[in-house]
């Protein structure tokens, strides 16, 4: 029974900063990508930056300089550095996780990030 559980969102000004961590458990695979998605209110979920197991990454052009994805792989924990934040990423962030072996994508419930003054 894997598990995935975001923490660390909350309400920051513009310009400010923010860490987004997710902590997967139940698995003894371990995870191939890790990745966070997120949904603005009437958008469709789009995927905000993600990363291999080998620490290859990619990002979102909207998010790249700003935004910096981590992981642990003993942890089985991904982060998300977000700075410089615009109203523009207001929305629930989810984290995503791929694991091992059988190859099932999981998610978490979301966390909430509001940007605002």
């Amino acid at each position: 029974q894997v598990q995935l559980v975001e923490s660390g969102g909350g309400l920051v000004q513009p310009g400010g900063s923010l860490t987004l961590s997710c902590a997967a458990s139940g698995s003894i695979f371990g995870f191939n990508a890790m990745g966070w998605y997120r949904q603005a209110p009437g958008k469709p979920r789009a995927l905000v930056a993600a990363i291999t197991r080998t620490g290859r990454t990619n990002y979102a052009d909207s998010v790249k300089g700003r935004f910096t994805i981590s992981r642990d792989n003993a942890k089985n924990t991904v982060y998300l550095q977000m700075n410089s934040l615009k109203p523009e990423d207001t929305a629930v962030y989810y984290c995503n996780a791929e694991q091992r072996v059988t190859t099932t994508p999981y998610w978490g419930k979301g966390t909430l990030v509001t940007v605002s003054s």
